[in-house]
């Protein structure tokens, strides 16, 4: 572990967050109209992550965006990916 915290500064790399969203159809489309571009939620973990809301448009049905979603980084802790997990 400390050759990554090397790597990186003082952080560990971090290779996922689970989070559990309850976004509403209509707070969604804040983003599309421009309104809002950033997403703040508790990880699983208890950590308070924030990201770009543009990575949650693959997830995003009919009445928004509701599960639990493992959002996935690589080495350099960009954004990799986003997976419902139920």
């Amino acid at each position: 572990m400390l050759e990554a915290v090397k790597q990186v500064g003082y952080y560990p790399v971090m290779k996922e967050i689970i989070v559990s969203l309850h976004i509403s159809r209509e707070d969604y489309l804040n983003f599309y109209q421009g309104q809002v571009h950033t997403v703040v939620a508790t990880a699983t973990d208890g950590r308070i992550v924030r990201f770009p809301a543009g990575i949650l448009k693959n997830v995003v049905g009919h009445e928004g965006i509701h599960g639990t979603f493992k959002i996935c980084f690589d080495a350099n802790n960009k954004f990799d990916g986003i997976s419902r997990l139920d």
